[in-house]
């Protein structure tokens, strides 16, 4: 990718928040993810002057996103995936922050389920939006994932990043209080193939300004 004191003229993608996986009506699969680390990412690609696309899982915050981003919101893995797959192609950086789940019911009930005192739960895997992309994207694109992990952030990251075949990954800690899903501020680690980058307790608005700084700067793929 050429030197870009600006994104201006680059086309970004963006997901967030987290997916939900019904059983039935009323019950579903999910996780915390408010959405706050990809609305900041998107909005900053904005003010760097980027056409940005930002795919969103449930989550109230997207009404604070700005009229100037292509907002498109879905509810499921399934949907994030086909939302993905059509916008993806003509993007210059793609950034996976979404936290989408991994399994989802394997039935679906469309009547509310009674509770019982055993209650077998069969998963089914999700649609691996993130490993899909790192096959399918092109010599020029950028994919930059993101790993929220618990413990060994740069082992765990490091190995993500190199299956899901990710040009960067951001190792996010969660778990703790007051950091990760649901905060307003994130820490842990930025990975290239060749480098670990750790940053301290940022703010998630501080956070995307650091990560997109990366793109104002020669990088090559």
């Amino acid at each position: 990718m050429p030197y870009a004191p600006t994104l201006k003229g680059m086309s970004v993608l963006v997901t967030t928040g987290p997916t939900r996986e019904y059983l039935d009506p009323v019950r579903f699969l999910s996780n915390p993810s408010s959405g706050k680390m990809g609305i900041a990412i998107a909005g900053e690609a904005l003010r760097l002057g980027a056409k940005v696309t930002l795919i969103s899982g449930p989550t109230s915050l997207t009404q604070t996103v700005s009229k100037k981003i292509k907002l498109i919101q879905v509810i499921t893995a399934e949907g994030m995936y086909r939302a993905v797959m059509k916008k993806f192609p003509r993007a210059d950086l793609i950034f996976m922050v979404a936290a989408v789940s991994d399994w989802r019911p394997a039935n679906f009930s469309s009547k509310k389920l009674k509770i019982k005192k055993r209650w077998p739960l069969p998963l089914v895997p999700t649609p691996d939006i993130l490993a899909t992309v790192g096959r399918k994207k092109k010599k020029g694109q950028l994919l930059i994932g993101f790993a929220a992990e618990t413990n060994n952030l740069v082992l765990n990251a490091r190995a993500k990043m190199k299956k899901k075949n990710c040009d960067l990954m951001i190792a996010n800690k969660v778990g703790s209080k007051n950091v990760g899903f649901e905060s307003d501020h994130s820490r842990g680690y930025l990975l290239s193939k060749d480098s670990v980058v750790p940053f301290p307790l940022l703010s998630k608005q501080k956070l995307a300004r650091k990560i997109l700084k990366v793109f104002s700067k020669p990088f090559s793929n």
